[in-house]
């Protein structure tokens, strides 16, 4: 399909992430008969696609979950992982899960028929979450973590598990992510997805020729999210381009090549999950946000990106309040969305730091 390192070098920098790349992660399939969505559709299959990294040591106890971002493959944490980085894989054993509608797990896009294309069930944070729970117990043996890590929708992923599964693991870090989204990031999924949908090329769904337009109008909408009005007033996009790149020239990066080989079924799917997500609405919680948060029994380290406009930090602030063991600690970046992926220098190594000592913490 993509190789992320392309999606990377658009989305986060390529000078942040193109020099971090590491290859030893091992590829595995996990798959589950009758998967029941919460729509109530069953998937007769439902993939699961990961990655590991490390070794599984004898007790099982020194496992690290890393659930993917929007698009995302396995490799989407490799700036945390390595040789001087938050996660030693000489110690850890590391889990990298992709989501559902990522085009390797179950997606519209490679699933057959009566569930192909626009006919796929909306998946949820939750579907994903209880899929990944039995990929652990039953495939890998693991009943207990070390820590969930998550970016982005990796984040809304271990938001989900700190409260459906509030033992498994001994710690939870959330970057450049919520605990639920909110109606303006509603706003902006509907719009990306508007512009998929506007293309008559994709036919309600039922496309048989790429929706081009409708592609290269979703990564415009997209670019003009992504990162701070101050990084694109001073310029930074400079910084990932070879000098005398015009805007225009970069900008085309969007409109032709943000998620090369990308499916627009899939694309939509994963928007709809991420629209989808609220942890008050786990059962038992009868749609209290705050009350799921406060059900949250292990340390949290929460770190919203200071200028993010997808997950603002005023939701951020409004959450950590409502979290017991809650450690604040915003990432002082102008680079919007993607400082919680390490776009930057200076955000790698923020978050590097920062989610090392509080693994290490007693």
């Amino acid at each position: 399909m993509r190789s992320l390192v392309a999606v990377a070098a658009v989305v986060f920098g390529a000078s942040a992430l193109s020099a971090q790349r590491v290859d030893h992660a091992e590829h595995h399939e996990f798959v589950i008969d009758d998967f029941r969505t919460e729509s109530g559709v069953v998937l007769p299959k439902a993939h699961i696609v990961y990655g590991t990294y490390g070794h599984l040591n004898a007790a099982h106890d020194n496992a690290v979950l890393l659930p993917s971002h929007y698009m995302a493959n396995h490799h989407g944490y490799e700036w945390l992982i390595g040789p001087g980085r938050a996660l030693d894989t000489t110690k850890l054993y590391l889990v990298a899960t992709e989501l559902f509608g990522n085009g390797h797990s179950s997606s519209p896009s490679n699933t057959p028929e009566p569930y192909h294309g626009p006919r796929f069930p909306v998946t949820t944070i939750r579907d994903n979450v209880e899929a990944v729970h039995r990929l652990l117990m039953q495939d890998l043996g693991i009943r207990h973590l070390r820590a969930i890590i998550g970016f982005s929708m990796g984040a809304q992923q271990a938001f989900q598990w700190a409260v459906s599964y509030p033992d498994f693991a001994d710690r939870i870090v959330a970057t450049s992510g919520t605990a639920k989204t909110y109606d303006h990031g509603i706003v902006r999924l509907e719009g990306q997805i508007a512009a998929l949908e506007a293309d008559p090329t994709f036919n309600h769904g039922d496309y048989t020729a790429e929706p081009a337009a409708g592609l290269s109008a979703f990564g415009m909408v997209w670019a003009g999210w992504l990162y701070s009005q101050e990084w694109w007033h001073r310029e930074l996009w400079k910084t990932q381009v070879p000098p005398g790149t015009t805007l225009d020239q970069f900008l085309d990066r969007f409109r032709h090549n943000f998620i090369p080989g990308g499916d627009a079924n899939d694309m939509i799917l994963q928007a709809r999950t991420w629209e989808q997500h609220d942890v008050g609405k786990t059962p038992g919680f009868n749609g209290d946000i705050e009350a799921a948060l406060r059900s949250i029994k292990v340390p949290f380290l929460y770190m919203p990106s200071a200028t993010d406009m997808y997950f603002p930090i005023t939701d951020a602030r409004y959450e950590e309040q409502f979290i017991p063991r809650v450690q604040f600690a915003p990432i002082p970046s102008l680079w919007g969305h993607p400082a919680g992926a390490g776009a930057s220098a200076e955000d790698l190594a923020f978050l590097n730091t920062t989610i090392g000592k509080f693994l290490a913490a007693p």
